[in-house]
């Protein structure tokens, strides 16, 4: 019974200790997420209802999913350049 527990102790701390892993690989942004939520919005005007900093398509990137009528435009602003890297349409509801 003791070692079950020391071996799932293990386990755990192996685990928590590749997700802090995983997150330490994200290079830190050189644009804002204020500068890219401003040219989301200005690409897609309406109510951001998710938004996100994620890697995608090799890269980091900025990802908004904007309310506007009738449907959810999603946005893709790279992390590192500010450059827009997808804008299209999700249809009537978020699909992500």
């Amino acid at each position: 019974m003791l070692k079950s527990l020391r071996i799932l102790a293990a386990v755990a701390v192996l685990s928590a200790g590749s997700t802090v892993i995983a997150a330490a690989k994200a290079p830190p942004p050189r644009v804002s997420m204020q500068a890219a939520k401003g040219l989301a919005l200005r690409l897609a005007p309406g109510k951001i209802i998710s938004s996100e900093y994620e890697k995608e398509g090799g890269g980091w990137r900025y990802s908004f999913d904007i309310q506007q009528t009738g449907h959810v435009q999603e946005i893709g602003i790279d992390g590192q350049t500010g450059k827009v890297v997808e804008n299209k349409s999700e249809g009537k509801v978020d699909r992500d």
